[in-house]
């Protein structure tokens, strides 16, 4: 009988749908420095991990705050293109 860690890639969605969330919406706060492309970016990562790690049922709450934030920094620039966008 083995005893050893059952640990799967799939188990890092949350993590990393939660990182690449946070860093969307921070660096979305930060588009005047850093330009738009990193925001959106870390954006659709984090709602693509936390859409994958949804559908696998691995840590919800990771996956649904990375998934939240992530759309928040892509929304936020869809928003800015629809306000000063001629």
């Amino acid at each position: 009988m083995t005893t050893g860690v059952t640990d799967s890639p799939v188990s890092l969605y949350g993590n990393a749908s939660l990182a690449f969330g946070v860093l969307g919406l921070i660096t979305a706060v930060l588009a005047s420095y850093v330009g738009i492309a990193f925001p959106v970016l870390f954006g659709a990562l984090g709602v693509t991990f936390g859409v994958l790690g949804l559908a696998k049922r691995v840590h919800g709450v990771r996956c649904t705050v990375g998934l939240a934030t992530g759309a928040l920094a892509l929304l936020y620039f869809v928003l800015l293109l629809v306000t000063f966008g001629g």
